[in-house]
C-alpha cells in the first residue's frame, strides 16, 4: 500500500496534550484545531482489482488524542462536525463538539469521504474495500490504533469489516442501525430506487431518476407513524390530487440531487447490498444498536449479530418515531449511548496497558 498526503490549513498540524473541557462552553470552536486532506492511496478492491485512489479526510482535535473515527450513511461524508476553520455545519453536529458525545477536546475526531463517494471509481466497491480505505488514512495519518470506531447505517457495515479486517487497531466498535447482512426486503427497496436512476438515464433526466430514487428512499428510512402525525389529507391542485407530503419529498431529493451523483448513488447502494461479513470473526467490544421501528435493518438482525459476535458485545435497542434516522434525530438516547461506549473504551485501553505493563 501506498500513499501521498497532502492537508489543508498547515496552521492545525501542532500537539498539545488536550483541553479542559470546562474551562470551553458546549460546542465552542475556537481552541479546537482541524484541518483537510488527500491522500492517493493503492488498494486491492475485491470486485475491481487493484485501483489507486484519492481518499478525502478531516481531522477535528489535538492527533495526540486518543482518536475517533466516524462513519455515517452513504451520504455523510468527512465533515462530522464545524470548526472555526471549516464553519459549515457537519453532518452529524449533535454529537460532535466540545461538552457532545464525540468531544475533540476529548478525542481526536476522524472522518472521510467515501471511496466512490464523489462518483469518479465506477466500478463495483465493496464494504471491506471500504474498511480498506479507512487503514490506508489512518496509516497516511500514522495512527496505529483507534479508540473507537463509530458507524451509522451504512458506517456500522463498514465499521464491523474494519473489526473483521483491522481488529488489532481498534479498541471498540459502535454499530448504530448497520448489521452483518443486508436485509433481502431492503436490498429489494435499493434495487428498485437503482432502476429510477436507470430509468432517468434511459429518458436522459439522471437527475430526476436520482431524486425519485432519494424520495423512495426517504420512505424506507422514516415510519408511517411519523408521516401520519406530520402530514395532511390529500388535496386537489390544478385538477390533480397532490398528498401533504410531496413537498416534502421532493425537496428531499433536489437537496440530494445538488450534492450527490448518480453514479456515486449506485456505486454506494450497490455497496451495502454486498454486506457479508462473518461476526465470529470480530473479537473487538462492540456495542450494538438497533431501533424498533427500522424497516432496513431489522431488530432480529440486530440480535442475531450481537449473539454471534466472538468477542464482548452488548445491544442496546431504542424505540423512535425516525426509524432508520434516529441516529440523526434521537439526540440525547444516541448521546448517552456514544458516551457510554467511549467511556467502556478508555477502560479498556487502560486495562490493555496495565496488563502489558505487568
Amino acid at each position: 500500500m501506498s500513499f501521498v498526503s497532502t492537508s489543508e490549513n498547515p496552521s492545525c498540524l501542532h500537539r498539545a496534550t488536550g483541553i479542559d473541557p470546562a474551562s470551553l462552553q458546549p460546542g465552542a470552536r475556537s481552541a479546537i484545531p482541524a484541518r483537510r486532506g488527500d491522500v492517493a492511496v493503492t488498494l486491492a478492491l475485491r470486485y475491481a482489482g487493484t485501483r489507486t485512489v484519492t481518499l478525502r479526510y478531516e481531522i477535528l482535535g489535538h492527533e495526540d488524542l486518543p482518536a475517533v473515527f466516524v462513519a455515517g450513511g452513504i451520504s455523510a461524508h468527512r465533515h462530522v462536525a464545524g470548526s472555526e476553520a471549516f464553519a459549515e455545519p457537519g453532518w452529524w453536529e449533535a454529537q460532535s463538539g466540545v461538552g457532545r458525545a464525540l468531544d475533540p477536546s476529548q478525542h481526536c475526531i476522524v472522518g472521510f469521504d467515501w471511496l466512490g463517494g464523489d462518483g469518479t471509481l465506477d466500478v463495483v466497491i465493496d464494504p471491506a474495500d471500504q474498511a480498506d480505505a479507512v487503514a490506508a488514512v489512518l496509516d497516511a495519518l500514522r495512527i496505529e490504533r483507534l479508540r473507537a470506531f463509530v458507524g451509522c447505517s451504512y458506517g456500522a457495515m463498514v465499521g464491523l469489516q474494519f473489526a473483521a479486517r483491522h481488529g488489532a487497531r481498534l479498541d471498540h466498535l459502535v454499530a448504530i442501525s448497520g448489521a452483518h447482512r443486508a436485509h433481502p426486503f431492503s436490498s429489494a427497496w435499493r434495487a428498485l430506487q437503482r432502476r429510477a436512476v436507470a430509468l432517468g438515464a434511459l429518458q436522459c433526466d439522471e437527475t430526476h431518476g436520482l431524486a425519485l430514487a432519494r424520495q423512495l428512499a426517504i420512505l424506507s428510512y422514516r415510519t408511517p407513524e411519523e408521516f401520519a402525525g406530520r402530514f395532511d389529507a390529500a388535496k386537489i391542485v390544478d385538477g390533480r390530487v397532490r398528498v401533504a407530503a410531496e413537498d416534502y419529498l421532493d425537496y428531499c431529493g433536489a437537496q440530494y440531487t445538488a450534492r450527490t451523483s448518480p453514479v456515486a448513488f449506485q456505486r454506494l447502494s450497490e455497496s451495502i447490498d454486498l454486506q457479508s461479513v462473518e461476526p465470529e470473526r470480530i473479537d473487538t467490544p462492540v456495542t450494538v444498536v438497533a431501533v424498533e421501528e427500522d424497516r432496513l435493518v431489522p431488530v432480529e438482525d440486530s440480535t442475531a449479530l450481537a449473539q454471534r459476535l466472538r468477542g464482548n458485545a452488548c445491544i442496546e435497542v431504542l424505540s423512535s418515531l425516525y426509524g432508520h434516522d434516529a441516529f440523526l434525530k434521537e439526540e440525547a438516547a444516541i448521546a448517552t449511548i456514544l458516551t457510554r461506549a467511549l467511556q467502556a473504551a478508555a477502560t479498556f485501553r487502560s486495562d490493555i496497558s496495565i496488563e502489558a505493563a505487568a
